[in-house]
């Protein structure tokens, strides 16, 4: 099933199980649930969860937080749309146009990175991006892959209606690409760094040309956090606690890198060259300069742009402006009456302050 025709089905199913699940009522708790997916990163919510910095935090504020790895990337956004979860890890065009666009308020809680150079189109036999025009393109539709592809297009003069894109699952890609008939491909790392070492090929487009675009988020439930502050402090103080370790030049960060390569399919190297291709917010000062930058809005309105002109607002969407989005500094892209996808930078403040 495509992509769009997937988000579709399964977000549809996730607004029919919130209205009957109890935990899609925003209420005051002392128990939470929060999923991630394995990717660079989302990893640290591994180690947190693992070496017991989450449970520090959460007894601080006496709560407990469930942390949960789903397999499945976009059934584990789904699942938070249905409120099974009280927040997941997602990247912003997905928290747009999965829960935000399917009614249910989010707010990103935490700003963790963008992709700089980990998500990039690779050509077989020839380095011009002009040349495409007439060619098929191997991609996994409407995910970040084909909003990169646009970018590509546009730098190259050229727009998609002047190539074919293919659906292919990016357990596939690598092998496709070794073969004759395939010579050209999106996709995002580790998967890049494969496709890349294939003879003739040639890395022509990659993320670090649209920096800030594709940004690496932790979003909870609008509501949930207004009830339960604590929640959202106990989350982002976990958060930079983990940031502290890995970033640093210690045997704890190094051995905190090796692990998550181990947990993510590679070794320690493998996962520093990851992080490599990311820029990476490690602290929250840097996290909340970037979100509240011209360059972040002008990045997050190129998003729901795509989105919009996609159909990935849904089919109730009759103008890019349906959904709308708050940025810091009181901005907001799109109808400020139906804001439901909000960048909220108050608890990375109060971390950034020492004040969590």
């Amino acid at each position: 099933m495509p992509l769009k025709s997937l988000k579709r089905w399964l977000c549809a199913g996730a607004l029919i199980l919130a209205s009957a699940s109890p935990l899609a009522m925003a209420e005051q708790k002392d128990s939470f649930n929060l999923a991630w997916t394995i990717y660079a990163g989302w990893m640290p919510w591994k180690y947190a969860d693992e070496s017991g910095i989450m449970q520090k935090w959460a007894d601080k504020y006496g709560i407990e937080v469930k942390i949960t790895q789903i397999n499945d990337y976009v059934e584990s956004i789904n699942q938070f749309t249905a409120g099974q979860f009280d927040g997941v890890v997602a990247t912003s065009m997905d928290a747009l146009s999965i829960p935000a666009a399917g009614g249910v308020d989010t707010t990103a809680l935490i700003v963790g990175d963008y992709s700089n150079g980990n998500d990039g189109m690779v050509m077989k036999g020839s380095a011009d991006l002009a040349s495409l025009k007439g060619q098929s393109v191997h991609l996994v539709e409407l995910s970040v892959s084909h909003y990169l592809l646009a970018h590509a297009l546009e730098r190259a003069g050229l727009s998609e209606r002047d190539v074919k894109v293919v659906n292919t699952s990016d357990a596939d890609l690598v092998a496709a690409f070794a073969t004759p008939g395939v010579k050209n491909v999106v996709t995002w790392n580790p998967l890049l760094s494969e496709v890349a070492r294939v003879p003739g090929a040639h890395l022509v487009f990659d993320s670090s040309q649209i920096p800030g675009h594709i940004k690496d988020l932790t979003v909870v439930n609008t509501a949930t956090l207004a009830d339960n502050p604590a929640f959202g402090k106990a989350l982002v103080g976990a958060w930079y606690e983990v940031m502290a370790i890995m970033q640093s030049d210690t045997p704890e960060g190094a051995e905190l890198r090796a692990q998550l390569g181990a947990a993510s399919g590679t070794d320690q190297q493998g996962y520093e060259e990851q992080l490599k291709g990311m820029q990476m917010f490690w602290t929250p000062a840097e996290a909340i300069a970037f979100i509240a930058s011209e360059e972040a809005l002008a990045a997050m309105d190129s998003v729901r742009r795509f989105s919009f002109d996609h159909g990935l607002l849904g089919e109730g969407a009759r103008s890019v402006d349906f959904v709308g989005i708050a940025m810091p500094g009181g901005k907001v892209l799109g109808d400020p009456a139906n804001v439901k996808l909000r960048f909220d930078t108050r608890y990375m403040q109060q971390a950034a302050d020492g004040t969590l």
